[in-house]
């Protein structure tokens, strides 16, 4: 049965990662006590609340985000798509002094403009907080905030909550990055492809950029 609200303690977590490391990324998941429910070659899902989300952001390594299920339902229009989202209690999670970012990954024939749909469900969250307390929250495409993610395939969309922002790729530490180097949740893949079972020591030949 799907979630309703954000107050059901726990949902389905989807996990993304680059395309061949699932199965790095499913060890990884395991290895901190949660189920794994499916592997796929570009994601994990597994079962889990909001605190386990935050657990999940801290320690994987071959990650690139953590999303929160909130609900799928079925969707033709953009009409549709307010409709149902503004149906949701966003009030549980933002207030006027929230900043909204929406993403969205769709593929319907009714769309032309992919960016369409973002600034629709944004404005069914904004009215929907609106209605239920008077108030407003600021909204753009910085993900520095509440971060909602639809995926819109067909007439079927699934509304999550991005709880990691920026892609978990984007350690931040690489101010001054040469021509080509190696993303970091490629190089922890490779890292546990290896045989270092870390007791010994880790040489690393093509360090930097290579």
């Amino acid at each position: 049965m799907l979630p309703t609200d954000f107050s059901s303690p726990s949902s389905t977590i989807l996990i993304t990662c680059p395309h061949g490391i699932g199965p790095y990324l499913r060890k990884e998941v395991t290895d901190l006590g949660l189920r794994v429910k499916e592997t796929t070659e570009a994601s994990v899902s597994t079962t889990g609340t909001l605190n386990d989300c935050m657990v999940l952001n801290l320690r994987l390594s071959t990650a690139h985000r953590v999303l929160f299920f909130v609900e799928e339902f079925l969707c033709k229009t953009a009409e549709d798509l307010y409709r149902r989202i503004t149906r949701l209690p966003w009030e549980l999670v933002l207030n006027k002094s929230s900043y909204l970012c929406v993403t969205s990954l769709v593929r319907n024939p009714s769309i032309t403009d992919t960016r369409f749909p973002n600034v629709k469900a944004k404005d069914a969250i904004v009215d929907r907080l609106v209605n239920r307390t008077g108030a407003r929250c600021d909204s753009g495409p910085e993900r520095t905030g509440t971060v909602v993610h639809l995926h819109w395939v067909g007439s079927r969309c699934s509304v999550y909550l991005d709880t990691s922002g920026e892609s978990l790729s984007r350690r931040g530490y690489r101010r001054l990055p040469e021509g080509a180097p190696l993303q970091e949740t490629l190089a922890a893949a490779i890292i546990r492809a290896s045989v270092w079972n870390r007791s010994m020591n880790f040489v690393n030949p093509m360090c930097g950029s290579g």
